[in-house]
């Protein structure tokens, strides 16, 4: 499965494991008690769950995934009503070449989506996280799109300010002195090992209990 994350993370399109992931998510069920964790391989790769001992944290990330793609996969999402949303998306847009203002009118979109069809889910978004492209070098495009973070990351922050959602800095929790991630925890420059999940867990922990 790890491969298969790192393969279709890398193809940068909406390939076969997208869809069987869009497709197992759309029969499985959601409640309104639920947190939902929303996003890329980034989310994908975590076992929530079990990460935050709560069994109403549901994954629902998928490898490879960009903010314009988020926007239609929202329909089973939005119909529970969940009562919190985690969303993290962007690494893969910016490596794709789309703009940090392309990104953050996506993001605003799906807020005004759950802000008018499912107005009580709480809706937290997590800034894109740290790349490392020093002492790694399997993403090329990420490393090379890597001082775009930052900013972008600043934009959804005003956005969050502007539809008064939560904005969370996990990127201050991972990123090094110098601002990249730092490579206690990862081990290709871009996805989390356990112990970088465990600082982003904790990072955000008083939000999702």
């Amino acid at each position: 499965m790890a491969a298969a994350l790192l393969v279709a993370g890398a193809a940068f399109a909406q390939g076969e494991y997208y869809y069987q992931r869009k497709s197992l998510f759309d029969v499985l069920p959601l409640h309104s008690s639920d947190i939902v964790f929303l996003g890329n391989s980034i989310t994908d790769g975590c076992e929530w769950a079990e990460l935050f001992e709560n069994r109403h944290v549901k994954n629902r990330g998928i490898s490879a995934d960009r903010s314009s793609w988020l926007l239609g996969r929202l329909d089973s999402i939005i119909a529970a009503h969940p009562k919190k949303l985690f969303l993290m998306i962007g690494t893969n847009d910016l490596a794709a070449g789309v703009s940090p203002e392309e990104i953050v009118a996506n993001v605003a979109q799906l807020i005004d989506r759950f802000q008018t069809e499912s107005k009580w889910t709480k809706i937290y978004v997590q800034s894109i996280l740290p790349v490392n492209g020093k002492e790694f070098t399997n993403y090329r495009n990420h490393y090379e799109h890597a001082d775009l973070i930052v900013p972008t990351n600043k934009r959804l922050e005003a956005l969050c300010d502007e539809k008064g959602v939560t904005y969370l800095d996990v990127w201050g929790a991972l990123a090094d002195h110098e601002g990249k991630l730092d490579r206690r925890y990862t081990n290709d420059g871009l996805h989390l090992m356990g112990p970088g999940y465990l600082v982003w867990r904790d990072a955000i922990k008083i939000h999702v209990k």
